[in-house]
């Protein structure tokens, strides 16, 4: 055999041809899933597993043990004193590992930038009159919808405001004495506006038409808080009742709770779609499983808050977490963790909380308050870092007490309802931050920007 034919036969016993022709440069030759025979001593590997003890001089157990000992030298050290390897694989691009010092040099090299802390605007963006508005804390009377319009009840009247066209439409007027609008809340894909009244009517509204589609019943007071899921409809009323309605069914009630024992007030569905959370005039608080509410079997009765819990507000960005607010006689918010079943912080405002509202772009939390007895917080807005719930900022006392608050669909702008009869706009959770694209999941419309007009 020549030497070309026996250098082939050898150069196919060591190692691929594609191997040797790669334009990566390695640390040294072969696969990284394949032995390279080339870097092997298969000699040394050979003999070392086919040599046999023919003879023992003792077969006692350190004979064993001292045999044992050289084999298992011979196999970690090759004949040339490096260690040996039975299998040896080809190593990382040396490329690879120069990038990856230039990247790590390069990212020592970058100055240091802190974010800025984020500060509370100084003042509102848009004032409106709000004149007849309810001055009452138990209702929910104002709701920011997707399509960007403002449905808000005044008196015996519904308003639209539309934050795009500034134009305002009367959605609905009621004639009967001592009857108004309760609670209003748009469905989530903004065909439909719910009113609920003082009468325990509530009625369902085309968005486009304005004009009453359907009228639900079961209730036997005043229905002041109403929560939407999908095509199930929740409200709450004065008689202690919780209804979950079915509007597509022609029989609409698909279950009817009554655990609290003073008026629902607040009610929340999680983001999830299968975890409600129900306040009330009792001072208690509950969670709902979707699926088992029909047993009256809740999932957790909190007794922690010393006041009604109205405010209620789940974390956008987890999901397990439920946020709630305490009246004059209470001040704290409460943080729970809905699947321990335990309150994680507890922070003590000093004054009424009428709403919570949480901030899809960054970790904070917005809280809207009433009565405080003189305290810093009395009449005002706060800004929370969430989860340290330091306090980031507030708005100036506005000289009375905040009813109700709400969000724009772009999560940047909170709306606020004043007993003093005023819709104030506050451009607090922008900018929108690129650090965490998570917390921008929903769908944005535009923000308003707009100058005072009073």
């Amino acid at each position: 055999m020549d030497d070309a034919c026996d250098w082939r036969l050898h150069s196919d016993w060591y190692s691929p041809t594609r191997l040797h022709n790669s334009p990566v440069k390695y640390d040294f030759p072969g696969d990284r899933f394949i032995p390279n025979r080339s870097l092997m001593d298969l000699d040394q590997a050979h003999g070392v597993l086919t040599n046999k003890i023919t003879k023992l001089p003792s077969k006692t157990t350190n004979f064993k043990i001292e045999q044992y000992r050289r084999n298992l030298k011979n196999l970690t050290v090759s004949a040339e004193g490096r260690p040996f390897q039975m299998l040896v694989f080809r190593g990382s691009p040396k490329s690879n590992r120069k990038l990856s010092r230039e990247i790590q040099r390069s990212t020592e090299d970058l100055p240091s930038y802190k974010i800025p802390p984020r500060q509370f605007p100084k003042k509102e963006t848009l004032v409106l009159d709000a004149p007849n508005i309810t001055n009452d804390y138990y209702l929910s009377i104002m709701d920011w919808g997707k399509s960007n319009i403002l449905a808000v009840a005044l008196g015996t009247k519904v308003f639209l405001w539309n934050a795009n066209s500034r134009e305002i439409e009367l959605l609905s007027e009621v004639s009967e004495i001592n009857d108004y609008p309760a609670s209003v809340s748009w469905s989530k894909d903004a065909r439909t506006i719910v009113v609920g009244y003082n009468s325990s009517r509530i009625i369902l509204y085309d968005a486009e038409s304005l004009k009453p589609v359907r009228s639900l019943n079961g209730h036997r007071g005043k229905v002041g808080s109403i929560a939407w899921n999908g095509h199930i409809l929740t409200s709450g009323s004065r008689d202690r009742a919780i209804i979950n309605h079915d509007v597509r069914a022609r029989n609409s009630v698909v279950c009817r709770v009554k655990v609290h024992e003073g008026e629902v007030c607040g009610l929340k569905w999680s983001r999830t779609g299968n975890i409600l959370a129900s306040g009330g005039n009792d001072n208690l608080l509950y969670l709902w499983d979707s699926c088992k509410m029909s047993s009256m079997n809740n999932l957790y009765r909190f007794d922690n808050h010393c006041a009604a819990v109205k405010a209620l507000a789940w974390c956008p960005y987890n999901y397990n977490v439920l946020a709630s607010g305490g009246g004059s006689s209470d001040c704290s918010i409460k943080m729970w963790d809905t699947q321990k079943g335990a309150c994680i912080r507890s922070t003590d405002t000093k004054a009424q909380i009428c709403g919570l509202q949480w901030n899809r772009h960054h970790q904070e939390i917005l809280s809207g308050h009433g009565y405080g007895n003189g305290s810093e917080s009395q009449n005002r807005l706060c800004l929370w870092s969430y989860p340290s719930m330091s306090r980031l900022g507030e708005s100036i006392d506005l000289g009375a007490r905040i009813l109700h608050l709400s969000q724009s669909p772009d999560g940047l702008t909170v709306v606020s309802a004043g007993e003093d009869e005023t819709i104030r706009f506050w451009d607090v959770f922008g900018p929108a931050s690129n650090a965490n694209p998570r917390l921008s999941y929903l769908d944005s419309l535009l923000s308003l920007k707009e100058s005072p007009i009073r």
